[in-house]
């Protein structure tokens, strides 16, 4: 399995590319890959308690319910 690491700048004002990124992060876990986040810059505030619940792409994807199954599933995030 391979070994990935998520870069994330963007917070509360990008939640497309949030939601985004969390997504592709949980499907990376999910199949079995090591995966880590680095939050910064804007980012550093989703980790703020549930600040990352009011993040919701237009397509109605929620960031929090890929955000908390990697923190479930003890995946690494750095800010």
């Amino acid at each position: 399995m391979g070994n990935f690491l998520f870069v994330l700048t963007r917070g509360l004002e990008d939640p497309t590319r949030v939601t985004r990124t969390f997504q592709l992060a949980k499907a990376a876990k999910e199949s079995g890959h090591e995966v880590n986040l680095f939050l910064t810059d804007d980012a550093v505030f989703l980790v703020k308690e549930g600040m990352v619940d009011n993040v919701v792409a237009p397509t109605g994807d929620e960031a929090g319910a890929h955000f908390n199954y990697l923190i479930a599933n003890n995946t690494p995030v750095y800010v």
